[in-house]
């Protein structure tokens, strides 16, 4: 005798998967890091008004800061080619003027660095290296860097 078909049975089907539920939310991507932009939007968009505003938090007042392509003003250095350097300028009382140089070699804030500084308008007698062996560089820690280097000339605070 056939065997009769059970309820069971006969609506055998394969089980069915739970559809797949969409992802909650998509990840967002990162918005691109400042130091992405190209360099001289960089420096004049973003680290040169921070610069400022952290000098102006050491008490430094009219402070002129300018981003230009030009000689390195050291003594020696005449023939070089032109560079980019943020150029900051101000007066410090007593008919002394302060000016200080951040050179960018390799056009690039991770690159090549280097710093000078001169008074009462004269040339600067020195390049110095600027945090060549540091392997990140980004706008906080460019702004703290160089308000370190003026802090060691103590040219913002006196001891």
């Amino acid at each position: 005798m056939p065997e009769e078909p059970t309820p069971d049975s006969v609506n055998e089907q394969p089980e069915a998967k739970p559809e797949a539920k969409p992802e909650a939310k998509a990840k967002k991507e990162k918005p691109p890091a400042l130091e992405d932009k190209p360099f001289p939007d960089f420096i004049q968009q973003d680290f040169i008004p921070a610069l400022k505003a952290g000098l102006e938090n050491q008490g430094i007042q009219g402070i002129e800061l300018a981003f230009e392509k030009k000689k390195i003003n050291v003594i020696g250095f005449s023939q070089s080619p032109d560079c980019w350097q943020v150029v900051g300028v101000w007066d410090s009382g007593y008919k002394q003027t302060r000016e200080f140089n951040l050179y960018f070699f390799d056009e690039t804030i991770s690159g090549k660095k280097g710093f000078s500084y001169a008074e009462s308008g004269g040339k600067a007698s020195t390049l110095e290296s600027f945090r060549i062996d540091e392997r990140k560089s980004d706008l906080g820690l460019l702004v703290f860097w160089t308000l370190q280097r003026l802090d060691a000339q103590k040219w913002l605070i006196r001891n």
